[in-house]
């Protein structure tokens, strides 16, 4: 099942509407001016613009939200991605002495592209999804939402959704955005479990000692293996699937598991025999053969180039997906397991709300915008299928404003004390 191919067609009209009078702007600029702590954090940071046709506009920057907005009303880009903080304003990169223009701090991101699921999902291909392998990236959000928190102590982990087939996180604590290149590397090497390309068949080996981050992961993957692995993508339905299966099983064994298998009915009751099976084999042998199946299955597939790099461009929350039509939003961890990629609204569909709507309606008004443009925005956004998605990512910037406020706090409190 694909998402409904959209009419790209239609957004030369809607995009100037959009960036006009539903962009996020106050919020955005929020967000990546960080309170204004570092003088030029936000002049320094590289927006690059898609343009109709593929045309790449990189080394964008704006001094302030007004510029921002200017330009992207002007360009109406198909895509935004955002890139690093530099040394330099990235629009001057051309004028700077070589050697000098360097990518200096960025926040540490993920990106989890259902594509590379291909191999070990059964309804869907390619860029297609569906609601039973989206479960693959609720599982992946939970596994790193917990470990970037309790095994990382990051405290603001933003999750949002790309618009077609994939998630993005962008950890935005000072100290994540302060990584180099080796720390974001080492972090990356620490989520990766899945090893080797398509040629390899098994591509989980787990070692004993299991870690202890891989011992809560088999606990967060068991919560949904079942119904997801067994009941939604049916593993072991029949002899081609559970061929597949049996590839990662050591030699000794397998033939009593095909034995097995024939006399079972259902995919669930295949699994409960293997289990009982490789149990016998793991008393004796220490190997751990039913939970590398369950991860090869349903572990987090990361583009590990995408967090290790500094410079990477990632897309933009709030940027328009020109395939879907969908907007890039902000994911409610509260509600993750109730998270819809097919609820998500499109560009046709706020702005066609936005249409809908008696413009002399008055709405409430938040108190902390005085400007009569942004309190119009406001009023806009507020009137569309945009505005939880919105919400959340106000949620997410209020907890920032609090741990810097926090921060200063304790910062002028060690002050008095010396």
């Amino acid at each position: 099942m694909d998402m409904a191919v959209y009419d790209t067609a239609s957004l030369p009209d809607l995009l100037p509407l959009y960036y006009r009078r539903l962009f996020p702007f106050y919020q955005y600029y929020r967000w990546l001016n960080y309170g204004g702590v570092v003088k030029n954090y936000f002049p320094h940071r590289e927006f690059c613009f898609t343009l109709k046709d593929d045309i790449y506009v990189r080394y964008q920057s704006f001094n302030n939200q007004s510029e921002l907005e200017k330009e992207m009303q002007k360009m109406c880009p198909y895509k935004i991605d955002i890139g690093a903080v530099y040394s330099h304003k990235p629009s001057h990169h051309n004028t700077v002495k070589s050697g000098t223009f360097q990518a200096q701090e960025k926040e540490l991101v993920f990106d989890i592209d259902m594509t590379d699921y291909d191999d070990v999902r059964r309804c869907c291909s390619s860029a297609d999804i569906c609601k039973k392998c989206w479960t693959l990236m609720t599982i992946a959000i939970r596994i790193l939402d917990r470990a970037l928190e309790e095994d990382f102590g990051f405290q603001h982990r933003l999750w949002v959704y790309s618009g077609r087939r994939g998630v993005h996180c962008w950890v935005c604590d000072e100290s994540a955005r302060k990584l180099s290149q080796a720390a974001r590397s080492a972090i990356a090497e620490y989520f990766s479990v899945v090893k080797g390309g398509e040629d390899t068949i098994k591509k989980v080996q787990l070692l004993d000692p299991v870690h202890p981050f891989i011992r809560l992961v088999i606990s967060q993957v068991e919560k949904y293996f079942v119904q997801y692995a067994l009941v939604g993508q049916d593993i072991l339905e029949n002899k081609a699937c559970w061929d597949k299966v049996l590839a990662l099983i050591p030699d000794n064994i397998r033939e009593d598991l095909q034995q097995a298998f024939n006399k079972a009915r259902t995919s669930t009751e295949r699994w409960e025999q293997s289990k009982e099976i490789c149990e016998s084999l793991e008393f004796k042998k220490r190997v751990h053969i039913c939970e590398e199946i369950m991860l090869q299955f349903c572990y987090p597939r990361l583009d590990v180039n995408v967090s290790k790099g500094l410079n990477h461009l990632l897309k933009s929350p709030f940027s328009v997906h020109p395939k879907t039509g969908r907007i890039s939003v902000p994911i409610d961890m509260k509600k993750l397991d109730k998270f819809d990629p097919f609820a998500v609204p499109t560009i046709s569909l706020i702005c066609s709300e936005l249409d809908n709507v008696n413009t002399k309606e008055e709405d409430h008004e938040s108190p902390n915008e005085g400007d009569p443009e942004i309190k119009r925005r406001t009023r806009d956004y507020k009137k569309t299928s945009l505005a939880p998605y919105i919400k959340v990512f106000e949620l997410f910037l209020d907890k920032l404003d609090q741990s810097r406020k926090g921060e200063l706090l304790q910062r002028s409190d060690l002050k008095r004390e010396f």
